[in-house]
């Protein structure tokens, strides 16, 4: 006689009809998703982070002949606004990456943030050049808090289909950010001075950074991981010691180069004759910014069509085409040649960017940081060398900066297509 345990099961089982699929035991993916609880306040949130990391990060790019003449500097001087920015942002953003593994994403870019804009609203009253560069600096350190945890959280909290529609809500505001900045600075300032300019991105972004704080759910699925310098150091070294990941950051920091170098002398250009444009109109060149944003969108295309390498060439090579062009002295030639500059710029960017991503296997994070340091190196220096260039030689001076590091992407890029038809090497270092 079985057992009256055996028995109930049996019974039990009989219950159940023969049709009846058995009760799925995996676990619902509870991440967000488009139409989802929490998926919209959450892209708009980031959104909001974005506009208000990249207008605060080159508030002062469109106001660098004012400031000149105000504080009686060079342009080289006067672009250390922007070039300690970047600059400090490209040296903390790997720490801060590490500091968001074990107190969160969330908690890390609201003090981000929250630093950021208050330093945004002392930037203006900045007594000396000297000041406001320091204050520039401490502003570009907190805000690579931003860049440092975005990612992850979105990578932790967001199903992997919506993943790239919400990363590109991310980098929108970045985009849109970093054009509205410019162009709200350039017309404020014609009307009421640089100082005034940069309190009114200073408010915004304060409101920004409010309605980020209030909309952004809280995650759900972050696991607080340890402080670890030792395991940090190895993920950097094995990174560094990838060759390809080695390229893709040079070439990253390479085209950021000729952007930085371009958009922080281009205000200076468009003062002198023969074009002696007021201060809003210049402001308002920074629409161009919309082109990058398709080309950037477009970078997949390239890629599917003509390979990554391929897509690399026709960037560079569109980029070339238009700081020659820019040489003339007709304004729509000008015009012409900074759209050129900046689709192929934003091309480039999309192509190594996402090509990082691809090539880690792991500590994606920290390579993602890593190359967000090289483009913000990239961007410091090309701020800073295209105004000495520009100082040294005028606008063909900053243009023969930009060929140069646009014939090292291109030299870099045709070393990688050689080293790819060769066998891979055991190991081999950057």
């Amino acid at each position: 006689m079985p057992p009256a345990s055996s028995g109930a099961a049996a019974t039990h089982a009989v219950a159940l009809p023969p049709s009846s699929p058995a009760p799925d035991s995996t676990p619902r993916d509870s991440r967000m998703a488009p139409g989802g609880p929490g998926y919209r306040r959450m892209s708009f949130a980031l959104f909001l982070a974005g506009v208000a990391t990249f207008a605060l990060l080159y508030s002062t790019q469109a106001l660098l002949p004012l400031i000149s003449a105000d504080l009686g500097v060079s342009a080289s001087t006067a672009s250390w606004t922007v070039s300690a920015a970047t600059g400090a942002l490209a040296l903390f953003v790997l720490p801060l990456s590490a500091l968001s593994e074990r107190y969160g994403r969330r908690t890390l870019m609201t003090a981000s943030l929250a630093v950021a804009v208050v330093v945004g609203l002392l930037v203006p009253l900045a007594p000396s050049v000297g000041a406001l560069i320091a204050l520039r600096a401490v502003q570009g350190a907190a805000l690579a808090g931003l860049p440092a945890s975005a990612m992850a959280y979105l990578a932790e909290e967001v199903r992997p289909k919506a993943l790239v529609a919400a990363i590109g809500m991310f980098v929108a505001g970045n985009s849109i950010g970093g054009m509205s900045g410019r162009i709200v600075t350039g017309w404020v300032a014609q009307a009421w001075g640089w100082r005034w300019a940069l309190a009114v991105v200073g408010a915004v972004a304060v409101l920004c950074a409010l309605a980020f704080r209030a909309l952004l759910p809280a995650p759900r699925h972050f696991t607080p991981g340890t402080l670890s310098p030792k395991s940090l150091a190895r993920t950097v070294r094995s990174h560094l010691s990838n060759p390809l990941l080695c390229r893709l950051y040079a070439i990253g920091a390479l085209f950021m180069t000729v952007f930085g170098a371009v958009y922080t002398v281009i205000g200076y250009r468009l003062t002198e004759a023969p074009f002696s444009l007021p201060q809003g109109v210049i402001g308002s060149i920074f629409l161009v910014y919309l082109v990058g944003t398709a080309s950037s969108a477009a970078a997949g295309k390239l890629v599917a069509r003509l390979g990554r390498r391929g897509a690399l060439y026709l960037a560079a090579s569109t980029t070339a085409a238009g700081l020659l062009l820019s040489l003339s002295s007709d304004i729509l030639l000008v015009l012409l040649g900074l759209v050129l500059i900046t689709a192929g710029f934003f091309a480039g960017h999309a192509v190594a960017s996402s090509s990082v991503s691809r090539t880690a296997t792991r500590g994606r994070a920290q390579a993602s940081a890593l190359y967000q340091s090289a483009y913000y190196v990239g961007s410091s220096a090309g701020g800073t060398l295209g105004a000495i260039a520009f100082h040294s030689g005028g606008w063909a001076g900053t243009v023969a900066l930009g060929v140069l590091a646009v014939t090292g992407v291109v030299g870099i890029t045709l070393f990688g297509t050689r080293a790819a038809r060769r066998p891979a090497p055991v190991a081999s270092a950057c």
